[in-house]
């Protein structure tokens, strides 16, 4: 039997608190979730992905109980989805809503590709400046060098 017009949804419940990353580009979910080191976190996450959205064609979504991030976890959001909506949950009710965010300064957050860098010989907090939002190019502050997002190794 066939249900034509009727509407599909997959209904999944609301936090009581924590976040919801909406807006992630579906291909990016897995590496949003290893950024955040959410693979050993003990609370519920509940995620999707290759969900329609009417903005972005593909999107996925991720809820999390009992978490809220920091500003520095919030901009290593940004640099994998930087289409992606931050919601902050507290008593079932939405407390804060913003998109993310490139910052214009990248402070310990990835390791320079230049094996001749600095900060890969001695034990120091790397710092790379934000030339390419769009297109997430960095300059390591030591070496000068410029990489791009399929360069960069995460700390």
């Amino acid at each position: 039997m066939e249900n034509k017009g009727q509407r599909k949804e997959l209904q999944v419940s609301a936090i009581e608190n924590g976040t919801v990353i909406d807006h992630i580009p579906a291909l990016s979910l897995f590496q949003v979730l290893h950024l955040l080191h959410l693979e050993g976190f003990r609370n519920q996450i509940l995620f999707g992905t290759n969900l329609d959205s009417q903005k972005y064609g593909k999107k996925a979504i991720i809820k999390v109980s009992d978490k809220f991030f920091r500003a520095e976890e919030i901009n290593r959001i940004a640099l994998f989805a930087p289409t992606a909506t931050l919601i902050e949950i507290r008593n079932y009710q939405v407390v804060l809503k913003k998109k993310v965010e490139i910052p214009d300064e990248l402070v310990n957050m990835v390791k320079c590709f230049n094996p001749l860098c600095i900060t890969n010989h001695e034990q120091m907090v790397t710092r790379f400046r934000v030339v390419d939002k769009a297109e997430l190019k960095v300059q390591c502050r030591y070496c000068e060098k410029i990489m791009e997002r399929d360069d960069m190794v995460f700390l």
